[in-house]
């Protein structure tokens, strides 16, 4: 699956309600994770719309339909901790990054030890954000 076509899926809960669609990934750089993926949620026409950054680990490919499945409400989505396109917070920030991670209830990914590798674990201060919004990708820093 190519990064650039991830951006504009859609996603919905387990009930099939939409609850929005990918505006961007972000990477942790330094272990080369996807972190998040940003959610928009609401508005009409892309205005208003509220940003939320999910856990990778909390979304699940539904191939046959091409859409991604995430296991919340849309009332919880609703009261999650959001942000808007001008404010984005600082991903970097660990307090934050474990309080999304409790929301949606998924281990932190910097928690899991990366695929072919036993000893890989990234540390709080080696960790950057980068959004992908085309195949060559765009720092947003």
């Amino acid at each position: 699956m190519d990064a650039a076509t991830l951006i504009g899926d859609k996603v919905v809960n387990a009930a099939g309600e939409g609850l929005g669609e990918i505006e961007a990934i972000m990477l942790d750089v330094r272990s080369g994770r996807i972190a998040y993926a940003v959610l928009s949620f609401g508005g009409f026409l892309g205005m208003g719309s509220k940003l939320f950054a999910i856990p990778w680990s909390a979304l699940t490919l539904d191939a046959k339909e091409k859409r991604f499945v995430l296991n919340v409400s849309k009332e919880k989505l609703e009261n999650a901790e959001g942000f808007d396109k001008d404010h984005w917070p600082s991903m970097a920030d660990m307090t934050w990054a474990v309080r999304v991670h409790e929301y949606y209830d998924v281990v932190p990914y910097w928690e899991e030890p990366l695929r072919g590798r036993s000893d890989a674990r990234t540390t709080a201060g080696s960790y950057r954000e980068r959004p992908i919004e085309s195949l060559g990708g765009l720092d947003r820093e």
